[in-house]
């Protein structure tokens, strides 16, 4: 029932017709007809619909078997589903599921043993585990080619994902958590190893970047360092400089 339940929290909080129109307006602004699109941890594909609405390719990627099975049953037949989990290598790997919060299940073993201290996190529990399958961003591209964005929402996970890319993509968003600035400033510190990448949040579920210029690795980490752990979470966009 828990189950269940959390799944109908999930569709209800994230298929709001006013937060779906605004990702449709904010993807037909950044992205192009035809372009490819990797949406890695699609939840229950939000952003994945959106992005197909801006007439992008879209590769959903979504572990979770609960959220997979909705996937399967509700995204149109031009996006394609896989159902595995992305990191630095082709393996299994144990998932903490959160049957209440499925939307916080993760992979990374010191966000779920931090989390429960942290703001927003006092009322989740992960009360069971979830084998998964892995791969990589890599053999993704070897089958679909090179993608113009990558949304990447794995809960604390983006590190390992972005260890599994070895070129650079020309956009990418990464969830950060104000809790955990140290895993945030890791994936500022990989996407600065892949290309000369510019940074740009959005604070919330907003769809509106919180700058009007687009700022280097440095100036990056030290707004993020002066957060409060209890601010929102939202979405911080890399966007490769080109020369």
């Amino acid at each position: 029932m828990d189950r269940w339940l959390g799944l109908i929290r999930s569709v209800v909080i994230y298929h709001n017709p006013l937060r779906t129109r605004a990702w449709r307006r904010f993807y037909r602004e950044v992205l192009e007809p035809g372009n490819v699109v990797f949406d890695v941890g699609a939840h229950v594909g939000t952003r994945a619909r959106a992005m197909r609405a801006a007439g992008a390719k879209v590769v959903a990627v979504e572990p979770q078997d609960l959220f997979a099975g909705f996937l399967r049953r509700t995204l149109p037949q031009d996006i394609t589903l896989i159902e595995a989990a992305l990191g630095a290598a082709q393996r299994q790997a144990r998932m903490a599921v959160s049957s209440r919060h499925p939307t916080v299940s993760s992979l990374q073993d010191s966000f779920v043993a931090q989390a429960e201290d942290a703001p927003g996190f006092d009322h989740v529990r992960w009360d069971r585990q979830q084998t998964v399958k892995m791969t990589t961003l890599d053999r993704l591209i070897t089958e679909f080619g090179v993608p113009q964005y990558i949304k990447i929402d794995v809960e604390g996970y983006e590190l390992d994902v972005l260890l599994g890319l070895t070129q650079p993509v020309e956009m990418i968003s990464v969830e950060y958590l104000p809790g955990f600035p140290d895993l945030t400033r890791a994936v500022i510190d990989r996407l600065s190893q892949l290309g000369p990448y510019r940074f740009n949040p959005m604070a919330g579920e907003r769809t509106a970047f919180l700058w009007s210029d687009w700022r280097d690795a440095e100036e990056t980490t030290a707004w993020l360092e002066k957060l409060p752990a209890k601010a929102p979470s939202g979405d911080l966009f890399a966007r490769l400089e080109i020369p």
